[in-house]
């Protein structure tokens, strides 16, 4: 099986790209849903962040806003709380490959926000970054609810830039063209590593 990364920086389409994987039927783990699963009522995170920031636990489940605010700014708080998290977002990865391969799954995605940021490009054969043009990204991010441009400044802050992205990356797709182009791109790019199956590994280059 060959496992994708999936990567892109805040507004740059990569929720649609990770949907249009799956139509293409590549299975695709969500990095973000999974920590949602680990944050709510019953999720196997909840114990260890309640020991370590017991006022970020309310009604059983992990208040998002009040665990960013324990954190916000607190470079030891954050990596005690990466050091509980990160193994149990690891293990719900694993477990999705595992159940992949049990399917004969060919290609899978890991939709991984952070990846560049957490090395998560050691765990997959290739990665695909999608991007856009900034001032469309600023408009996308900017239409969230709650969003705004000092909000938007300080995610990018922590984001490996895109050009970092784009150089780094097996395969480049823009998202900026309409969806019919990207859907094309995502198409060759599948087909292209499902040829490549049964060989030395060698990522096919950007497209």
């Amino acid at each position: 099986m060959i496992i994708l990364g999936l990567t892109g920086s805040i507004g740059m389409g990569k929720s649609t790209a990770a949907s249009m994987l799956r139509r293409l039927g590549c299975p695709v783990h969500d990095a973000d849903a999974s920590v949602h699963r680990l944050y709510a009522r019953g999720g196997k995170a909840v114990p260890a962040i309640q020991a370590l920031f017991p006022d970020a636990v309310k009604n059983g489940a992990v208040d998002r806003a009040a665990l960013a605010a324990a954190v916000l700014g607190k470079p030891e708080a954050l990596k005690r709380l990466e050091a509980a998290v990160h193994p149990l977002t690891r293990a719900d990865a694993d477990d999705f490959l595992k159940r992949c391969a049990r399917r004969g799954v060919r290609v899978a995605a890991m939709d991984i926000p952070l990846l560049y940021e957490t090395k998560g490009q050691r765990r997959v054969d290739a990665v695909i970054v999608v991007t856009a043009p900034a001032w469309l990204q600023r408009q996308r991010v900017l239409a969230r609810p709650g969003m705004n441009a000092a909000k938007l400044a300080n995610i990018l802050a922590r984001q490996v830039p895109d050009a970092e992205k784009r150089r780094r990356g097996d395969f480049v797709v823009p998202t900026g063209l309409g969806r019919r182009l990207t859907l094309l791109h995502l198409r060759r790019i599948v087909a292209a590593v499902k040829q490549r199956q049964g060989r030395v590994w060698s990522p096919v280059r950007k497209v």
